[in-house]
């Protein structure tokens, strides 16, 4: 009799399609995908992230889909009781408490950060109405930042948004969710893709990117390029293996774990064809990526463009779409963790994990304005005068996730017996899965501990 998950299971292969890919596909997609492949030689590093998808992404996806869906419970629950099975240390439990908290701080952060896109979406709609344009895009970004309350409350907006989905469950709320959002989402892309060609520089900006450079290729490139790899799919925040425990068991691991990878990198790769043919037409400069070309540089090309104030409403609809689909995969592992331990109702776990988070991302909204003095001080190496959100995101993004992502490859390849492997991995022959189990103790392994010491050797 085939084992469940108390707070539901994905309906089909699609549905767990929808949601892995909405948890993977982000702010990041949109636009630091583009960028980056922009500056790393086009093609040649699309090429390059491609073979990294291969050898760390995808090993790493299928050992976090695997352990979930073979557990069937929460990232923390589901390790104490494997590692119970098999005998091994309980120090291994310490991977789903790592993603789980660092699950929790990002999402603080990301909320802020996406609540600037629900403030862009409605300034963008009010202009509908007749509002005042954008005139001054540094002033009213900046604007923005300074304001803590203004900041806060969007902040608030977006939590709430992400909390009643979790709170409905996994069918209610998280599948119905995915199944609106994303199909929405891919709409909105190919709607300002359509909206790229009429500009005529869809063959510059395909150019721009996918025409290999081998000239600007480079060990740092290698390095940004397992970087995006890994934190492009979600991994090592367990979101992945919280997704698995609700993943029917017939369903093959390996096909929806490439579906997945191609999906996330379609996304974005539409996102640079839409957004690149803009940058291209008025001239803006395209290595000013992030919130700078985002939410300063961008409005200027919408103000002068044709129908612009309706196609930056799109683009920052788009944004908030991306960001919601990921952050309510952020918030569900915690979430279904305090339901099955201390027996607690979905609705009050999910809502006291968004309080936490809202509390814990008041500080990325003071880092901009109130503690934008408070900076670490010099002389300690690569966090060196940070402010605190830059702080957060080091510790979440650049320590935790690749840390847990290293320990769940090692975990999979070198302790979880061959029989279980071989029962979730059944669509796998003999030979590709001896040659998978090779790949995640070995070269993921090695890979993402290159990722993980970067940032203390690499400038």
């Amino acid at each position: 009799m085939e084992k469940t998950s108390i707070h539901g299971m994905w309906s089909s292969r699609m549905a767990f399609i929808l949601a892995a890919t909405g948890s993977a596909v982000g702010l990041g997609n949109i636009w630091r995908f583009p960028y980056m492949a922009s500056d790393n030689g086009g093609g040649a590093f699309v090429l390059v992230y491609l073979a990294c998808i291969a050898l760390v992404g995808l090993p790493i996806l299928m050992s976090e889909v695997l352990l979930g869906r073979h557990g069937r419970r929460s990232p923390v629950n589901a390790l104490t009781d494997l590692v119970r099975d098999l005998g091994a240390s309980k120090g291994w439990i310490s991977i789903g408490w790592i993603g789980m908290v660092a699950g929790v701080l990002i999402l603080s952060f990301y909320s802020v950060v996406a609540g600037w896109t629900l403030h862009y979406s409605w300034l963008y709609f009010s202009q509908l109405f007749g509002a005042a344009p954008i005139t001054d895009p540094g002033a009213t970004f900046s604007g923005l930042l300074g304001n803590p309350l203004e900041l806060s409350a969007w902040h608030a907006v977006f939590m709430v948004l992400t909390v009643a989905v979790v709170a409905l469950g996994v069918e209610k709320g998280l599948e119905r969710a995915v199944r609106f959002l994303m199909p929405a989402l891919f709409i909105l892309l190919l709607t300002l893709v359509i909206y790229g060609i009429t500009t005529g520089h869809l063959g510059e900006a395909a150019a721009f990117l996918f025409k290999p450079d081998w000239s600007q290729i480079s060990g740092r490139t290698f390095i940004d390029a397992m970087g995006q790899a890994f934190f492009t799919l979600s991994l090592g925040m367990c979101t992945m293996m919280t997704y698995g425990a609700y993943l029917p068991k017939g369903v093959s691991i390996p096909q929806v774990g490439v579906t997945v990878a191609l999906a996330d990198t379609g996304v974005a790769l539409l996102a640079g064809l839409a957004i690149f043919p803009i940058v291209i037409s008025f001239g803006i400069d395209p290595q000013g990526g992030g919130p700078g070309l985002i939410f300063t540089s961008l409005p200027h090309a919408f103000n002068a463009m044709p129908f612009g104030i309706a196609y930056g409403l799109l683009f920052f609809a788009l944004l908030s779409v991306a960001a919601w689909t990921s952050s309510i995969s952020l918030m569900e592992p915690a979430t279904a963790y305090l339901v099955e331990r201390v027996g607690m109702a979905r609705r009050k776990a999910a809502l006291l994990i968004a309080g936490i988070c809202w509390i814990v991302g008041l500080a990325t909204v003071f880092s901009f304005n109130i503690w934008s003095s408070v900076r670490v001080p010099e002389g300690m190496g690569v966090i060196s005068n940070k402010n605190v959100m830059d702080m957060i995101e080091f510790v979440s993004n650049n320590l935790m996730l690749p840390l847990g992502g290293l320990l769940i490859a090692l975990f999979a390849g070198w302790v979880v017996k061959k029989s279980l492997l071989k029962d979730e991995l059944d669509t796998l022959s003999p030979g590709v899965l001896a040659l998978w189990r090779w790949v995640v103790r070995v070269v993921a392994p090695l890979l993402v501990l290159a990722v993980l010491i970067s940032p203390f050797i690499l400038d």
